[in-house]
């Protein structure tokens, strides 16, 4: 992974764990692509989590050659800012980063991008998961990538959804949210040894307001009660949640009151947003790859905190919010939330391999 808190996923969590706040903007040197329909930072931002993952990845061509691995990589900016530069219409093709993965490893299986707004970088595993178990592939290499890009912040002007100050989710004082970048890929086998399991995945339309998430939840909630029966979990199995948490005046009521409908005010949840931004089509799977980290590299149980200005917003349902000293007795599973633009919600549920 890679994003503003550092070049690679202990990095990230550790600054995450810490509460760094920086420019959320990747300031690493990102690799260049010698190929002209591909050299774009969407694909750069992909080609260093490659390099920072390559001996896995050529473990796993190895284990199944390279007709049985497929591509799902989520977006929703793609090329965007090259195309408005140059003009060349291939650059804002959402499909331009599993085309650039495919042909770069010269994989012949499925490949595709994902494009569903905020909810991307959870539903790359719906659709991985999907290719695993109809034994189209045999290992599906998925997450997500977003470079920051003109055309989303003056969209996301336009809405008056952008603070100039940091995000500030689930405050009473909370503006809007700061757009972030960054990427997370991941490697998925259905049988694999070792690594995390995905436990369960819920996914729901609100059917509500285009820009605009039902107030209320219900969907949202919805989605959370699908990841847990799909699971087989109770809401008292699950240690840890990590909020879509924009920071918008709109999101932070419909996540509270969702989480709140089903798990009260019982469980930890924190919002990474203020320490990544938002970083749309890959802002669940960076935060999906710190939740990882936190279950496997964490031996003392350590939260991501939630970093605000403490002023707790009281026409809000109470939800637990982690702060830097937070830990549990037990960190087993963890929940991610993702919710976007047209009502899309996407819940993924990650534990512990027994």
């Amino acid at each position: 992974a890679i994003c503003c808190l550092g070049e690679d996923i202990r990095e990230i969590f550790k600054n995450a764990l810490n509460g760094v706040v920086s420019e959320h903007k990747i300031t690493a040197d990102l690799p260049q692509i010698s190929e002209h329909d591909y050299n774009l930072r969407c694909n750069q931002i992909l080609l260093h989590c490659v390099n920072k993952m390559r001996p896995e990845i050529d473990n796993l061509i190895k284990k199944y050659g390279k007709d049985r691995i497929g591509i799902v990589i989520g977006t929703t900016n793609s090329g965007i800012q090259e195309f408005e530069r140059d003009g060349e219409l291939k650059y804002a093709q959402f499909g331009n980063p599993a085309e650039f993965l495919a042909k770069y490893f010269g994989f012949t299986n499925f490949y595709a991008s994902v494009s569903t707004a905020c909810t991307s970088g959870v539903k790359v595993f719906s659709t991985a998961m999907k290719l695993l178990n109809s034994g189209i592939c045999d290992a599906v290499i998925t997450g997500g990538t977003e470079p920051m890009a003109d055309l989303p912040l003056y969209g996301f002007g336009a809405l008056e959804v952008l603070s100039d100050e940091l995000t500030n989710p689930m405050s009473k004082n909370r503006k809007g949210m700061n757009i972030g970048e960054g990427g997370a890929l991941f490697i998925l086998e259905k049988d694999a040894e070792n690594g995390i399991e995905i436990l369960g995945l819920g996914e729901t339309s609100d059917a509500y307001h285009a820009a605009t998430p039902d107030p209320e939840g219900e969907q949202a909630a919805r989605a959370i009660q699908i990841a847990l029966n799909q699971a087989g979990l109770t809401p008292e199995d699950v240690d840890y949640i990590n909020m879509h948490g924009t920071g918008t005046v709109s999101n932070d009521i419909m996540e509270a009151n969702a989480i709140n409908k089903i798990f009260g005010d019982k469980v930890f949840v924190s919002s990474t947003k203020p320490l990544t931004g938002h970083c749309l089509g890959a802002a669940a799977s960076v935060e999906i790859a710190m939740c990882c980290e936190m279950l496997t590299d964490n031996p003392e149980h350590k939260l991501l905190p939630h970093v605000y200005d403490g002023v707790y917003d009281d026409a809000l349902p109470k939800i637990k919010l982690a702060d830097k000293n937070s830990s549990t007795e037990k960190l087993n599973i963890c929940m991610s939330n993702s919710f976007g633009f047209g009502g899309t919600n996407a819940v993924i549920i990650m534990g512990k391999r027994k």
